[in-house]
């Protein structure tokens, strides 16, 4: 059994994930609003040295970090909340001998928000740069960074940022897209995925056995949420400036614009609530 720190646990992922995990490892939640569950819970801001001293009691092996400022963000906030604020978090926990973390990050990293991306590769791997223009992704991507910069310093610490999809209630999924024009984060209507299956991506790294270094991840559907094959959509937008040729064999039609072929492989995470 491990104590695992979950940040964010009053948002929407977070009040799935904390009774999930809480069956089989002491759970502490830590959020700016009371979550409504019957575990330990921390009042406070995950970026406030003086709310995380709050933690001194207790004796954190995992962290899920969920709590950030999400898109459509002001560049300043992204900054400030996404950025520095996990690094104070990080830099709190690693001091007091905190070894695991699994950070919520974004597809939106890559910085498809803008009608201006153009993704260098398709499908988008894990670990594709940031091409942001907005500021939200930008936050998110030097997020990562900020974790790769701690593991350089300490080299035992296992790190997983998961790159979420855009997630909806299970009951309440969103219409298939259809072809149509571009608009902002358009790529965040073709990925979606319910929160049952986010719960078990973010249980699953934090479960996962121990392992050094830094892992990036896709964590989406391994299918597109589309009515229409994904290359006529992804034509619709882009035309002729991105090769859409893996869509075009008859058995990837309607499948992910994202890999997912490391989070199943290192976690086995596969999506169970499909188009």
């Amino acid at each position: 059994m491990s104590a695992i720190l979950i940040t964010g646990a009053s948002g929407f992922i977070g009040q799935g994930l904390a009774p999930h995990l809480a069956g089989r490892h002491e759970v502490v939640c830590m959020s700016r609003g009371d979550p409504g569950l019957e575990l330990p819970w921390v009042r406070g801001d995950f970026g406030s040295p003086e709310d995380l001293r709050q933690l001194d009691g207790h004796s954190i092996d995992v962290v899920v970090h969920l709590a950030a400022v999400t898109g459509g963000c002001l560049e300043r906030d992204g900054m400030l909340v996404n950025v520095e604020g996990t690094r104070r978090l990080m830099r709190y926990l690693i001091d007091r001998g905190c070894r695991k973390f699994v950070m919520a990050s974004s597809i939106a990293a890559v910085g498809f928000q803008s009608r201006r991306f153009r993704p260098l590769q398709l499908p988008i791997p894990d670990t594709h740069p940031c091409l942001d223009r907005d500021g939200y992704g930008l936050s998110k991507y030097l997020m990562e960074e900020v974790t790769a910069y701690y593991q350089r310093q300490v080299e035992e610490i296992d790190v997983i940022n998961l790159r979420l999809s855009s997630v909806c209630l299970d009951k309440r999924m969103p219409q298939r897209m259809k072809a149509g024009p571009l608009g902002e984060w358009a790529l965040g209507g073709l990925t979606v995925m319910a929160r049952s299956d986010a719960v078990r991506a973010f249980s699953a790294a934090a479960e996962a056995l121990p392992r050094t270094g830094v892992r990036t991840m896709n964590a989406a559907g391994p299918k597109a949420w589309a009515a229409d094959p994904v290359a006529e959509i992804l034509r619709g937008w882009w035309g002729e400036e991105v090769d859409l040729s893996y869509f075009e064999r008859e058995d990837r039609r309607h499948e992910s614009v994202f890999d997912v072929g490391l989070i199943e492989r290192e976690l086995g995470f596969v999506a169970a609530i499909l188009p």
